[in-house]
């Protein structure tokens, strides 16, 4: 089974062998209001933890998706630049941004883990 990690930004990696699959959480969809553009990164892109990985604009506002690790573009959510809603409709499943090919499993050390982030967003 997948492993997913989470940032304090509300990105979410889920973690299959050397690659990760990277969205936006439930509750940081449910702060951004309705999707309606994503931008997304070309593949074959080096991300660096922390750096802008992907765009995203809503109703409410425009956001930047950082990369919660280091690593390569190796796949992009396609369907997402037609029916961006997917990521409110769907986060954790349809409305995923992006794969990453990680560069330093080290980094996933910081970061919190299903149970660490859902207390994390009880205190916002």
């Amino acid at each position: 089974m997948a492993e997913t990690r989470y940032t304090k930004d509300h990105e979410y990696i889920r973690i299959e062998g050397d690659t990760g699959t990277v969205g936006i959480s439930d509750y940081a969809q449910g702060q951004l209001g309705d999707v309606v553009f994503v931008e997304l990164p070309a593949v074959g892109k080096a991300l660096t933890k922390g750096g802008e990985a992907a765009v995203v604009e809503s109703v409410k506002a425009a956001s930047e998706v950082y990369a919660p690790i280091s690593g390569e573009v190796v796949e992009v959510n396609g369907e997402l630049e037609a029916t961006p809603g997917t990521v409110n409709e769907d986060p954790a499943g349809k409305g995923w941004f992006l794969k990453i090919k990680i560069a330093d499993a080290a980094e996933l050390e910081g970061l919190m883990n299903e149970a660490e982030y859902q207390n994390y967003v009880k205190t916002l």
